[in-house]
């Protein structure tokens, strides 16, 4: 795993042990080209962040901050270990429950990623769909923000009210979800 592109284009980045599935150089590209300069000078949430490797693209390209949320320990220290390597400035590190910690979180930010462990089999967890059924999320996103989680592309995309699914991308087994609070009709 690498950052891709930006001030630390190329670095190679350490992944945790506990992330079984850390979203790939190809997926983040895709992900980047279509965010465009929406990145510069956005301020970036990276929920489940595994090892960071999102929230480091987008302070790498210019993102003015962002803050990487993640419940294991390896990966806050994993985390940690890429930001002091990659000197990307304008990061902070949380070990959290990210659901328990989006509901106080006081923070207003343009970007919100999430890549949550894949809800596969009938009574799996779904996060994305917990995600957007709770005010906290829509609180969270400044005006004109993006909300961006990935799923597996063999799952429907999660539907909740107050949010519109503007686009959906699938990149081999991962499908990449662009949401957009929805305008009152």
């Amino acid at each position: 795993m690498r950052i891709i592109a930006g001030t630390a284009g190329r670095l190679a980045i350490k992944v945790p042990k506990a992330v079984a599935r850390p979203t790939t150089d190809f997926v983040r590209q895709a992900i980047f080209s279509i965010l465009g300069s929406r990145i510069e000078d956005a301020h970036v949430l990276d929920l489940f962040a595994g090892s960071g490797a999102i929230g480091l693209e987008a302070l790498s390209r210019g993102a003015a901050s962002c803050v990487f949320v993640d419940e294991h320990r390896q990966a806050e220290s994993v985390i940690r270990e890429n930001l002091e390597k990659s000197k990307l400035q304008g990061a902070r590190v949380v070990r959290a429950d990210v659901h328990a910690w989006l509901s106080r979180d006081p923070g207003s930010y343009d970007l919100i990623f999430a890549d949550p462990p894949y809800a596969k089999n009938p009574g799996d967890r779904d996060h994305l769909k917990e995600l957007l059924s709770k005010p906290a999320l829509g609180e969270r996103l400044a005006k004109g923000g993006y909300f961006i989680g990935e799923c597996s592309a063999s799952s429907r995309s999660p539907e909740a009210d107050g949010w519109t699914l503007e686009d959906r991308r699938e990149y081999g087994g991962c499908a990449i979800l662009l949401y957009a609070p929805a305008t009152p009709s």
